[in-house]
């Protein structure tokens, strides 16, 4: 037990170190393309220690939920950093598939309730815009990896990992590609990137999570910021993973420093791609996020459909 605990808090720190830099990556390749300077790719971790060392202000008529939300994001995000695998299967957590999901959805109420409570309109409507995006990502999430878990008859996805690693032909398979179209989208949803939401606007007719961080400040800003950015690198970890099971380890062991070093090249390529996909990408209209959210949902359906009948 102790040795999975101390794996699982080494593959946290290391998630929590790439994360920002995933970030500036992003921002990097976006500046690149578009004939802009742009800031270096540890400009993040500045950001966040700037914010650190701020005084937190909050709305005269806000709620102290705020600050009490912003922890809640920051360790629901830690928690998943903790029991997705990224770097080794050892976790003191088991990596369940209705546990991860459950843990998202802490992120994402915790997340609403910070906007509801700041006591502002853009706050409010943020969040109900956020919960009702959160209603169709979270069953995409959940049917998509059920669709892997009825060939594997488990919803261990440590073990859904391993399995695809020893049998790459379910990774081709119509099963696997439904799944990974379903997931990116609602990846995207969960992380509010292009486009589904734009990170970069303060345009208050698009705004979905920035309208919830608006009035946020200080500490409580410093915690929602690097839990969105821990957040979007577990999840887009996992999508890689799931193409390329391949270089994590099993236990505690040297074998972790290759997986390390193997996750940060996979989070930077994801990082670069995003980069170039948000340059070309415009984002949705708002009414019609909901009709896209919704074909990610049929298509997950359809892989478990897919895969019921398929499953020997």
């Amino acid at each position: 037990m102790i040795i999975k605990i101390v794996s699982a808090l080494l593959q946290a720190l290391v998630v929590v170190a790439i994360s920002p830099l995933q970030i500036g990556t992003i921002r990097a390749t976006k500046a690149l393309l578009e004939g802009r300077r742009g800031g270096r790719l540890f400009q993040p971790w500045r950001e966040i220690v700037k914010l650190l060392r701020k005084e937190t202000l909050r709305y005269r008529n806000g709620s102290t939920l705020v600050a009490m939300g912003s922890v809640a994001v920051l360790a629901s995000s830690l928690t998943l950093a903790l029991v997705i695998p990224s770097i080794t299967f050892a976790s003191a957590i088991p990596p369940d598939l209705f546990v991860i999901v459950s843990i998202l959805t802490v992120n994402a109420v915790a997340q609403g309730l910070i906007g509801l409570a700041s006591g502002t309109s853009f706050g409010g409507m943020g969040s109900s815009r956020h919960v009702t995006l959160l209603a169709l990502a979270e069953p995409t999430l959940l049917i998509a990896i059920y669709a892997l878990s009825i060939e594997v008859r488990t919803s261990n996805l440590a073990s859904i990992i391993q399995i695809r690693a020893s049998n790459p032909s379910q990774i081709v398979s119509p099963v696997g590609i439904l799944v990974v179209a379903s997931l990116v989208i609602a990846v995207l949803s969960e992380t509010g990137r292009l486009p589904v939401d734009n990170p970069t606007t303060h345009l208050e007719l698009t705004m979905i999570h920035e309208a919830m961080t608006l009035e946020s400040s200080g500490h409580d800003l410093a915690f929602q910021e690097l839990a969105s950015w821990i957040k979007l690198t577990v999840l887009t970890s996992l999508l890689a993973n799931l193409l390329l099971p391949w270089s994590i380890a099993s236990t505690l062991s040297p074998a972790m420093i290759p997986a390390a070093l193997f996750l940060i090249a996979k989070v930077a390529i994801i990082g670069a791609t995003l980069g170039v996909a948000e340059v070309f990408l415009a984002k949705v209209r708002l009414f019609r996020v909901p009709e896209l959210l919704a074909g990610s949902l049929a298509i997950a359906f359809i892989a478990v459909i897919i895969s019921g009948v398929t499953a020997k």
